[in-house]
């Protein structure tokens, strides 16, 4: 518009009509089905999804002592930690995968993405395509051996030698920043940090923004790598972690067993490919799994105790049922989000049993792999999908028995794993600090 000419008049009445006529539509448009076409995980059991469900089913653990090396400190440093144990990703696993210097978190990102596009034979070219292809990948810490670096340098008055990538390589969000670069991806760029549910909910809010049309494919899930001086202390401070198995590794993470003490810290990633069915359909995309449903909740109760009737965890559970249309009898299977505590793994066991009876078995697969933070939720819908094809639930390593006060509620699995030959749905928990939970539903 030239400068000094009067302007238009603008019709309220026409963006209003606009605006209620795409609220009208949206309503009216049923939520669009969404597939599963491709995995990849990046685990203490190995790299690459068959290698780490492989190890998981015949009961491995990932975890393994802790050296000086793998944590990059003096020895007198080293030998002030009162936990020198962790599910660490083996360094020659990964070695030439990603080349390049990032830190380990967004490298395990990378090679999940790489995994997961590859099996859904996934790889936009058209501008359309890449329009609809977006990412979301969560981190609950990220990498924080790099705040651990910096700040040591800083303080001996070394600023010249931070590195200038030290702030982008720290932002919660640059995981899906680098995939989508990687991958010429321009769809939702996408990424949660809500602690331990941030894989989860990055999986979960996909499944939304591919139900309501943002996108055709999203790759999403979590990834972290804390195994660091920084996060070993904060946790051994919080008595989090599981701190009399320096000498015996494997039996630390013992999720619901009686003499369960404390977690342990693993690291890694777990991405998915979901996609529209039809559009997977169309271009003849093996399916492996649907995502049908998933649920949130806040406890609103302490910042790092989930609240002790568990009425948190069954609200979010009721929602992801509610959210697929489905009722508790017909889950046959839930992955607990299981830590190895004393008190979260007691109350998750009665709110289960709260909400399904006697109902799925449950298993949690922290014994084998540890506790990944950020990248549990998604490592474990990895697993879970794994558990729904294979018609076998993973086994709960290192449980012998539940506390006699437990025994009853919830069928739980062995440390065999268990066959489940009519299994067709799977739930999948994941709860965070600060009272934030997810759950999500796959079916086949």
């Amino acid at each position: 518009m030239l400068v000094g000419m009067p302007s238009a008049p603008v019709s309220r009445m026409g963006w209003r009509q606009k605006v209620v006529r795409a609220l009208e539509e949206r309503v009216s448009r049923a939520p669009r089905r969404v597939a599963i076409t491709g995995v990849g995980l990046v685990t203490p059991l190995g790299v690459g999804a068959a290698e780490s469900w492989d190890a998981l089913t015949q009961g491995r653990s990932g975890i393994r002592r802790l050296t000086e090396e793998d944590l990059k400190e003096a020895p007198e440093k080293f030998a002030r930690l009162p936990v020198k144990i962790a599910g660490c990703v083996d360094n020659a696993s990964i070695e030439g995968l990603y080349p390049g210097s990032l830190p380990r978190n967004l490298q395990f990102a990378q090679i999940a993405a790489k995994e997961a596009l590859s099996q859904a034979r996934w790889q936009p070219l058209t501008d359309s395509e890449r329009t609809r292809t977006g990412v979301s990948i969560g981190a609950g810490m990220g990498y924080p051996s790099t705040f651990y670096t910096v700040s040591n340098l800083v303080g001996q008055g070394r600023e010249r030698r931070v590195s200038p990538y030290f702030i982008p390589h720290v932002l919660s969000n640059m995981a899906s920043g680098l995939v989508s670069i990687e991958h010429g991806l321009w769809g939702p760029n996408h990424s949660v940090a809500t602690a331990c549910a941030s894989g989860a909910h990055c999986i979960g809010d996909a499944f939304r923004m591919i139900g309501h049309g943002e996108a055709d494919v999203m790759v999403a899930g979590g990834a972290e790598a804390c195994i660091d001086v920084l996060s070993i202390t904060g946790f051994s401070r919080m008595k989090a972690l599981a701190s009399g198995h320096n000498d015996s590794p494997s039996l630390a993470s013992r999720p619901f067993d009686k003499d369960r003490s404390g977690f342990v810290l693993g690291e890694g990633a777990g991405v998915l490919v979901l996609e529209e069915l039809r559009h997977a359909e169309s271009r003849g995309a093996t399916v492996l799994a649907e995502v049908v449903g998933y649920g949130r909740s806040g406890d609103a109760h302490h910042m790092t105790q989930p609240s002790k009737d568990g009425k948190g965890a069954v609200r979010c559970m009721a929602a992801a049922l509610s959210d697929g249309g489905l009722g508790a009898e017909d889950v046959g299977y839930v992955n607990a989000h299981a830590t190895s505590t004393p008190l979260g793994d007691r109350i998750e066991q009665e709110a289960i049993s709260s909400l399904f009876g006697a109902g799925p078995h449950v298993s949690s697969t922290k014994g084998a792999v540890g506790h990944l933070l950020g990248a549990a939720g998604a490592v474990e819908a990895v697993f879970t999908v794994l558990s729904l094809r294979s018609k076998f639930l993973p086994p709960n390593v290192n449980f012998g028995e539940t506390e006699e006060a437990l025994r009853g509620r919830a069928k739980l699995v062995g440390a065999e794993g268990l066959r489940a030959d009519g299994l067709e749905v799977a739930m999948t928990n994941s709860f965070g600090f600060g009272g934030t939970n997810s759950s999500l539903v796959f079916a086949v």
